[in-house]
């Protein structure tokens, strides 16, 4: 029989007297907090089960549910046109780039959303046409921009920032040995993008982003100010007409959690198949065999 290596042996921690106590007395707080909870008759426990399924609790789920995924991928797609911007070689295209991500990131999303909504404010009316020419078209930004429009575009334009810094440094992840492989094969900078940086940066990118729609779904939230019925709205309409709001503020929060916790399992899932972590181990070697003192290996 074959002998384990040393290094697929699992460690063994002793434990100290302190981890103990920690245990208990957390395990005893923890007990405190739920027994308060559940006796508490102020939480309310019977509304918060019977609007737990309410249809406008279930409609502004649904809604939060689209904007999230709307969201991620049009912010997804504008934010590696910006990453590839932001790579680019020539300088006013990069330092566009570099102004756009500068200014979404260094501003709060929920001022941008209220700008967004109110940007009529300064073009009350766009005309969009063919230069030197008489075709155009007219358009009002005061009715086009409703309120969920607005929400989409403040939430998909901040998001861009962040998912180009996000696949810039997936980019960056890529050996230089490989750009430079792909340089002497004579490859495009379009083809050399598409078939040698991309896929190999998205062992870098994917668990990043998996992070990120956990953080944009919780984020919707933001656009209640802007009067769109998501999931905290929607609670938020019906407290107004109850006066219930612990009860339906626990129900909105609940149902961030269940969400939140139903992304994280694949999220997790992602960060274990692409991080490049330390626990790879390195294949076993072949042994080496000397058939003289000149150390001439067989």
């Amino acid at each position: 029989m074959s002998a384990i290596d040393p290094a697929l042996k699992p460690r063994l921690r002793r434990r100290s007297a302190f981890e103990y106590v920690a245990w208990v007395v957390c395990s005893l707080l923890a007990l405190g907090i739920l027994i308060s909870v559940s006796t508490n008759p102020n939480f309310k426990w019977g509304v918060v089960a019977r609007y737990f399924t309410h249809e406008t609790i279930l409609r502004g789920l649904m809604l939060t549910i689209f904007l999230t995924f709307a969201s991620m991928a049009l912010g997804t797609l504008l934010g590696l046109v910006l990453a590839i911007m932001r790579a680019s070689r020539i300088k006013p295209i990069a330092a566009t780039a570099g102004v756009y991500i500068t200014l979404f990131r260094g501003t709060p999303v929920l001022v941008q959303l209220i700008f967004w909504f109110n940007v009529a404010a300064l073009y009350p009316n766009l005309s969009i046409g063919i230069p030197f020419t008489d075709i155009s078209t007219a358009i009002d930004v005061n009715a086009l921009m409703a309120p969920i429009t607005a929400a989409l575009i403040g939430l998909t334009l901040n998001e861009a920032a962040y998912m180009a810094e996000i696949i810039r440094g997936g980019f960056s992840s890529v050996g230089t040995g490989q750009i430079e492989a792909a340089d002497s094969l004579g490859m495009s900078a379009a083809t050399k993008m598409r078939k040698v940086i991309i896929p190999q940066a998205m062992p870098s990118i994917i668990p990043a982003t998996g992070n990120q729609v956990i953080g944009m779904f919780k984020e919707t939230s933001l656009v209640s100010v802007l009067g769109v019925a998501e999931l905290l709205q929607s609670a938020q309409l019906i407290y107004a007409r109850t006066y219930e709001t612990i009860p339906l503020l626990i129900v909105a929060s609940l149902w961030y959690l269940v969400m939140t916790l139903l992304l994280s399992y694949p999220q997790s899932k992602l960060e274990q198949k692409y991080s490049r972590s330390t626990s790879r181990l390195p294949r076993k070697a072949k042994p080496v065999v000397l058939t003289d003192p000149e150390g001439i290996a067989r």
